[in-house]
């Protein structure tokens, strides 16, 4: 007559009796509700709680939502029983703000500053079509330490309409930073920018570089060919995995702003705003800055080679 199975007539009996044991469709129903609510996953960045302000505060420091993360999965916070969150949901947290100046703040914030999100699921990823690419995967061990010096991460900071670009060149040992100007974002401009600003380090100092799957580096091999660096690649949507030049484009986006014609600028002027990064101090090395870190390991690796010691000032 109600069209339901025996046993299920029977569990839905068991499990929703008052306290004398009969059955009243008026209470089941409160109860399915108070079980539904519990199971419910829980919003875990909230406005205005202290793990939202902790990742808001970051944001505003200018830490991206991957690396919030993973601080705070690192992170021993006695009054947060669960600090960590995704990235995920960090984004989903700022995306659900209502229309208002926090949003507009934190949205800022972030690398992209978008008012909108594109879904993950959505576009083509066209990453992956480089040729004879060779994965970080297999990047020898002592890479990973940061002990051995002459190893580097590349980029490319693109202007407005992806039109101009600006390569980044950090190496690993010292957070040293080269900025490469060029032509545009091809791969050509690409190739002939690196392959020249690495032939500018001694020998020595030109091992390795880690790179994204950017199309630019589709003529890796003649970097390599030319150079005599050997080119690993990142997997896809993994910045983590070049740390170091993630951390420094925040900085140089202070000096070159997004949405803004980078072929204005030429190689003297770049030049120059490397040189005002390379003297900021580093708490990393005992407030050292990144250039005199550069200088003492180009004299060991130097050195080591038995030339005659290089200076980079």
């Amino acid at each position: 007559m109600i069209n339901r199975s025996p046993s299920t007539i029977s569990r839905e009996l068991r499990r929703n009796r008052d306290a004398c044991g009969g059955y009243s469709a008026r209470v089941a129903q409160q109860q399915m509700q108070a079980r539904r609510q519990v199971c419910r996953p829980k919003q875990k960045l909230l406005p205005g709680s202290e793990r939202f302000e902790l990742v808001a505060h970051m944001l505003r420091e200018r830490l991206s939502p991957e690396q919030i993360a993973g601080k705070l999965r690192s992170m021993n916070i006695p009054s947060l029983r669960d600090a960590y969150v995704c990235r995920e949901t960090i984004y989903n947290a700022i995306y659900a703000l209502p229309v208002g100046e926090l949003r507009k703040e934190l949205i800022i914030c972030l690398r992209q500053s978008k008012t909108m999100r594109r879904p993950r699921s959505g576009g083509v990823d066209r990453r992956g079509q480089i040729p004879e690419m060779v994965s970080i995967h297999v990047r020898p061990p002592e890479i990973e330490d940061r002990l051995m010096p002459g190893h580097w991460e590349g980029d490319l900071i693109k202007g407005k309409a992806n039109a101009s670009s600006v390569g980044t060149l950090v190496e690993r040992t010292s957070g040293y930073l080269m900025l490469v100007k060029m032509n545009d974002a091809t791969a050509t401009s690409a190739m002939e920018g690196f392959s020249a600003a690495l032939n500018g380090m001694p020998l020595a100092m030109r091992k390795s570089m880690t790179y994204d799957q950017g199309r630019e580096m589709a003529r890796h091999a003649e970097i390599t060919q030319q150079t005599g660096v050997a080119i690993y690649f990142c997997d896809p949507h993994s910045p983590w995995q070049r740390g170091s030049n993630e951390n420094i484009n925040g900085l140089i986006r202070q000096y070159l702003p997004k949405g803004t014609d980078l072929s204005v600028h030429s190689q003297e002027e770049l030049d120059a705003i490397a040189l005002q990064l390379n003297m900021r101090p580093r708490k990393r090395f005992d407030f050292k800055c990144p250039i005199e870190v550069m200088d003492e390991v180009m004299q060991e690796a130097m050195a080591m080679r038995h030339d005659a010691p290089a200076s980079i000032q």
